[in-house]
């Protein structure tokens, strides 16, 4: 494996952390109202039906996408960040990495909730993040690529976790974070590997 100083002695380290963030009132309201509203659904359906299993499973994305934002769940347009714990978590270490003059990659199962960061990121940091995502072109994609392996002023690169997750070499980034965590984190490591790969120099931050 990579981290074998024996076989690959020149890789850094890589160092993940788990961050923890409280919701906000609007968020725990709009959580506890998605339970109450699943859950008296679920208890209208037989006990193993497929249908209650699918239930389930739309449950649980819809407080995924309730603790990313309420605008996510919601379907809004525009994001308020003080609106959502995560949100601010998020810009609060963002803003920590660019005064150490390092480069980010952001990773999200969401293409919508990419579409609201984006502006979120250049409104309260100052910053303009590409997001590469599904429906983005080869040439587009190959563009952002080197734009943020190679100039200094791309310093945050927004990637969905299935476009973003393999095949790409972004070792200009020292740090990684994950905006919502996968089912398998088999696959969280796979994209944080877009960073952590032969080509890097410097320790890698992965933010969970």
């Amino acid at each position: 494996v990579k981290t074998d100083k024996s076989i690959i002695s020149d890789l850094p380290d890589k160092i993940e952390t788990n961050q923890f963030c409280c919701l906000t009132p609007e968020q725990a309201a709009l959580y506890q109202n998605v339970v109450d509203e699943s859950l008296k659904a679920i208890s209208g359906e037989k006990e193993g039906d497929i249908k209650r299993q699918g239930l389930v499973l739309k449950m649980l994305t819809a407080l995924k996408q309730v603790c990313n934002h309420p605008a996510h769940f919601l379907k809004k347009q525009v994001a308020d960040p003080m609106l959502s714990g995560k949100t601010q978590l998020l810009l609060d270490l963002q803003a920590q990495i660019l005064e150490n003059g390092e480069k980010t990659l952001i990773f999200t199962q969401y293409r919508e909730m990419g579409d609201l960061l984006v502006p979120l990121l250049r409104n309260q940091l100052g910053v303009e993040a590409a997001f590469l995502h599904g429906g983005v072109s080869r040439t587009a994609r190959d563009k952002m690529v080197e734009d943020f392996q190679h100039k200094h002023s791309a310093r945050v690169l927004l990637l969905s976790l299935k476009a973003g997750g393999t095949g790409l070499n972004l070792t200009a980034a020292s740090n990684v974070i994950h905006y919502d965590l996968w089912w398998n984190p088999a696959v969280e490591a796979q994209a944080t590997d877009r960073a952590f790969r032969i080509g890097q120099h410097r320790n890698v931050q992965v933010h969970r």
